[in-house]
C-alpha cells in the first residue's frame, strides 16, 4: 500500500472519530411498564383527547342552557345614529310633495330580564337619547326647520307562553342528556383505549420475544455449524452435513433481521397509539407471571347488562327521541302567549336648549303624558297544513321504535359477547397451562439432540428439525400467554368487572351507571 493510500485512510479515520465525538449522544430508551403505558395513553393518546374534546363541547352546551334560567342585562348604544332621506307628503287636494328629513340621535338602551321557571320572563328597561330633527320644506322654497329634543322611557313587560310545554326547561333537559351521553362515551373510550394499549403492548412484547427467540435460534445454529465444521475438517461427518448447517445458520441470520424490522414497526405503532413523539424510543417491561381464576357466567352477564355504557347510551337516545316527538307534536297543537307592558315615556317640549335642560324637560313630561300600557292574549292553531305535522310526528315515532329495537339488539349482543369471552378465557387459560408444561420438555429435548449431534449420533439436518420444534414450542407458549392476557383484558372491558380481584373495573365516582340509568328513565 503506497503512502497516498495510507494518508487517505488516516484522514478518513480522523474525520470519523471527530464526527463521533461531536455528534449528540444516542437517545436513551424510555422504559415503560404495562401500567405506565396505560397512564401515558389515558393522558396523551389521540382517542382520549378527541373524546375529551367532545365531552367538553357538550358540557359548555349544557352550561349555556343552564345560564338561560339566570337573569341577564343587555346594553345597547347608538353613538350616533344619523340619517337623511326624502319622504313623500300626501296631500288631499293634489299630488304629494317630497320633503327632505334628517335625524341625528345619540343615546342608548339598558334592559334587565328575569327568567321565570315557567318559561316566561319579566323585563325592566330604560331608554335615553337626545335627537336633532331637521325638515326641508319643498313647498316653501326648501325652507329648513329644526328642533332638538330628548326622549326618556321606563318600562316593565311580561311574557308567558301558555297551553304549550316549557321549552326552556325542555332545552335544558335535552342538553343534559347530550352531556351525559358524551360523558358515557368518554368513559367507554377510556376503557377501549386501555384494551387497545393492552393489545399494542403485547404486540410489542411479541415482537420483542420473537427477536430474542430468533437470536437464540441463530446462536444455536451457529454453534451447530461450528461443531459441524470441525467434524468436517477431521472427516467425521460428510461435507453435505456441514453445508446444511451453514445454510441453516444463514437462514436464521436473515430471519433475525426480519424480526428486528418487525420489532421497529411494532414500536412505532405503539408509540403513536399511546401518544408519544415518534422521535422517542421505548422499551417495555413485562411481568410473565399470570393468575388463572374462575369466571361465573351468570355474574359476568349480570354485571355486563348492569354496567355496559352502550345500554345507558341507548336509553339516553330514547329519551332524546321522545323530546323530538314532543317537538313534532307541538307543530299541530294549540298554543298561546300572554304579554303585558307598562311604560312611562317623556319627550321634551322645549325644542332647543342644553342637553341637561332637554332631559329635565323629558322627565317632567313623565307626569303630564299618559303611560303606555297593554295586555295581549294570543292563541294560534294550524287549521290545515296538508299533513306536514302528522308526517313529522310519524317519522319521529318510527325513529323511536328503531332506537328501542336497537336497544334490545344491543342487550342481546352484549350477552353473546360475554358468553364468548368467558369461554375464550377458559380456553386460552387451559392452552397456556399446556404450553407452559411443554416448555422445559422441548428445551431438554433440544439439549439431548445437541449432545447426540456432538457425539455423531444424529445429522445436522436432524438437529435442525429439533431446533425447529424448540422454536415452535417457544412461539406457541408466547402466543398462548398473549392470547390469555388479551382475553382477560377483554373480559374486563365487556363486563366492567375484575374477576381476579372480585371488584368493579370502573373507578368509583359515587355516581354509578345504574344511577345514571335510573335518572334517564326518570
Amino acid at each position: 500500500m503506497n503512502r497516498n493510500c495510507i494518508s487517505k485512510y488516516l484522514i478518513f479515520a480522523l474525520l470519523f472519530f471527530a464526527m463521533a465525538l461531536s455528534g449528540s449522544p444516542a437517545q436513551e430508551a424510555r422504559v415503560l411498564t404495562y401500567e405506565e403505558a396505560i397512564d401515558v395513553a389515558l393522558n396523551r393518546s389521540f382517542t382520549v383527547k378527541s373524546n375529551m374534546a367532545n365531552r367538553e363541547e357538550m358540557q359548555h352546551n349544557y352550561e349555556y342552557f343552564m345560564a338561560m334560567f339566570k337573569p341577564r342585562i343587555d346594553f345597547s348604544m347608538f353613538a350616533p345614529s344619523w340619517r337623511e332621506n326624502v319622504a313623500p307628503i300626501q296631500r288631499t287636494d293634489g299630488l304629494p310633495v317630497y320633503n327632505s328629513t334628517g335625524l341625528m340621535q345619540l343615546g342608548g338602551d339598558l334592559k334587565y330580564t328575569y327568567m321565570l321557571p315557567t318559561g316566561g320572563n319579566f323585563a325592566l328597561s330604560t331608554q335615553l337619547y337626545r335627537e336633532r330633527l331637521k325638515t326641508v320644506l319643498a313647498m316653501q322654497d326648501y325652507k329648513e326647520l329644526g328642533s332638538k329634543q330628548a326622549y326618556s322611557s321606563l318600562s316593565v313587560s311580561f311574557s308567558q307562553p301558555i297551553l304549550t310545554k316549557n321549552t326552556l326547561r325542555e332545552n335544558l333537559q335535552e342538553a343534559e342528556y347530550w352531556y351525559e351521553r358524551s360523558s358515557s362515551q368518554f368513559t367507554r373510550g377510556q376503557i377501549n383505549i386501555i384494551y387497545r394499549v393492552t393489545d399494542g403492548f403485547y404486540a410489542l412484547y411479541r415482537a420483542t420475544r420473537e427477536v430474542e427467540i430468533a437470536s437464540e435460534r441463530l446462536a444455536n445454529s451457529e454453534e451447530a455449524f461450528r461443531i459441524a465444521k470441525l467434524k468436517g475438517e477431521t472427516g467425521r461427518i460428510p461435507e453435505g452435513d456441514v453445508l446444511i448447517a451453514e445454510i441453516e445458520a444463514s437462514q436464521n441470520r436473515a430471519s433475525l433481521l426480519e424480526q428486528e424490522g418487525a420489532l421497529e414497526r411494532a414500536k412505532d405503532a405503539f408509540i403513536q397509539l399511546i401518544g408519544l413523539e415518534q422521535s422517542e424510543d421505548v422499551r417495555i417491561v413485562t411481568d410473565l407471571k399470570y393468575d388463572t381464576f374462575d369466571v361465573n357466567m351468570d355474574k359476568a352477564i349480570g354485571e355486563a347488562l348492569k354496567n355496559r355504557m352502550e345500554i345507558y347510551e341507548s336509553e339516553l337516545d330514547i329519551k332524546l327521541q321522545e323530546i323530538s316527538i314532543d317537538k313534532a307534536k307541538r307543530v299541530r297543537e294549540l298554543s298561546g302567549e300572554i304579554t303585558a307592558y307598562y311604560d312611562l315615556t317623556g319627550v321634551s317640549t322645549m325644542g332647543s336648549g342644553s342637553t341637561g335642560d332637554l332631559f329635565e324637560s323629558s322627565f317632567d313630561n313623565f307626569v303630564d303624558r299618559p303611560p303606555n300600557r297593554g295586555v295581549t292574549l294570543t292563541l294560534s292553531y294550524p287549521v290545515f297544513d296538508w299533513g306536514r305535522g302528522a308526517a313529522q310526528v310519524q317519522r319521529e315515532e318510527v325513529s323511536l321504535k328503531e332506537k328501542q329495537l336497537r336497544q334490545e339488539d344491543t342487550k342481546r349482543t352484549i350477552v353473546r359477547e360475554v358468553k364468548d369471552i368467558v369461554r375464550r378465557v377458559e380456553e386460552t387459560g387451559n392452552r397456556l397451562l399446556i404450553q407452559e408444561k411443554n416448555q422445559p420438555i422441548a428445551q431438554r429435548s433440544y439439549e439431548i439432540s445437541r449432545m447426540r449431534f456432538e457425539n455423531g449420533d444424529i445429522t445436522s439436518q436432524e438437529l435442525g428439525r429439533e431446533q425447529e420444534r424448540l422454536t415452535d414450542s417457544q412461539l406457541q407458549y408466547l402466543s398462548a400467554f398473549i392470547s390469555y392476557q388479551l382475553a382477560v383484558a377483554d373480559l374486563k372491558r365487556k363486563t366492567l368487572w375484575d374477576f381476579k380481584n372480585d371488584q368493579s373495573y370502573i373507578v368509583d365516582t359515587g355516581y354509578t351507571v345504574e344511577d345514571k340509568r335510573q335518572k334517564a328513565k326518570g
